[in-house]
């Protein structure tokens, strides 16, 4: 599997409680955090349902 990092780009202030759990599942939560993981299918959805927050470079 490859490894990604994923890199929180905005705020969740707003969103909706699946957003907020799903960033949190991530290890993110703060601005500028960043994790790095197996890109999984599971891993995948979880960036696809918050795309619009995170920034995910290839490893």
């Amino acid at each position: 599997m490859a490894k990604v990092t994923i890199t929180q780009v905005k705020s969740i202030i707003d969103k909706p409680k699946n957003q907020k759990l799903t960033i949190q599942a991530l290890g993110l939560g703060k601005i500028s955090k960043s994790v790095t993981v197996e890109l999984t299918p599971q891993i995948a959805g979880m960036v696809n349902k918050v795309q619009h927050l995170v920034e995910v470079k290839d490893i």
